[in-house]
């Protein structure tokens, strides 16, 4: 019986285990589609869209994990960050794009504690949201300490972005809707 349970365990933990780097792995190709934007060091990309289809579809400790390993990965100088800012490895993380960076694990986390196995569309809806919205304000606190000023900060790191994250929230909430109870059954 305690072999059955240790086996069981076992497979859990490669499963799991496979799902965040799985997630860093996908948070590292939304990176690679970049498009620069006039007036602003940070570059479009589909990077939180990622990060929070991770955290819902992972969960709180699993999703932060994943981002964590994303953020270290890219730390020690792997390619993963977005191309377009010339920063590299550690440095990144205090550039332009640092604050939403370093916001990764705590917007995958709260995703994936407001998405349950069986979320309503509206509970998705508010989980990437408020995902949405911690990614924001790590980007904007990062732009404002560089910058020295909150509005110029909110010009160059939020207010290009809200229609394209307006749509990106459109796209996540019926597929974490479906996906979610599927994949969570399975870690």
């Amino acid at each position: 019986m305690t072999d059955l349970a240790l086996g069981v365990r076992r497979q859990a933990w490669g499963i799991r285990a496979c799902g965040v780097v799985i997630g860093a792995v996908l948070v590292a190709l939304a990176a690679q589609v970049a498009v620069p934007l006039p007036g602003t060091p940070v570059p479009m990309t589909l990077q939180p869209m990622a990060v929070l289809l991770v955290g819902g579809l992972l969960g709180p400790r699993l999703g932060a994990l994943s981002m964590i390993l994303y953020l270290a990965v890219g730390a020690a100088g792997l390619p993963v960050f977005t191309p377009t800012v010339p920063l590299v490895g550690f440095a990144r993380l205090f550039g332009p794009t640092g604050g939403y960076l370093l916001a990764y694990p705590v917007a995958a986390w709260a995703v994936g504690a407001v998405v349950a196995e069986k979320s309503s569309v509206g509970r998705v809806a508010c989980g990437v949201l408020a995902g949405l919205v911690l990614i924001h304000l790590g980007g904007l606190a990062q732009l404002a300490i560089l910058t020295g000023n909150l509005s110029a900060a909110a010009r160059f790191g939020t207010w290009p972005f809200l229609l394209g994250d307006l749509l990106k929230l459109a796209l996540l909430v019926p597929v974490l809707t479906q996906l979610t109870p599927t994949i969570r059954a399975r870690l």
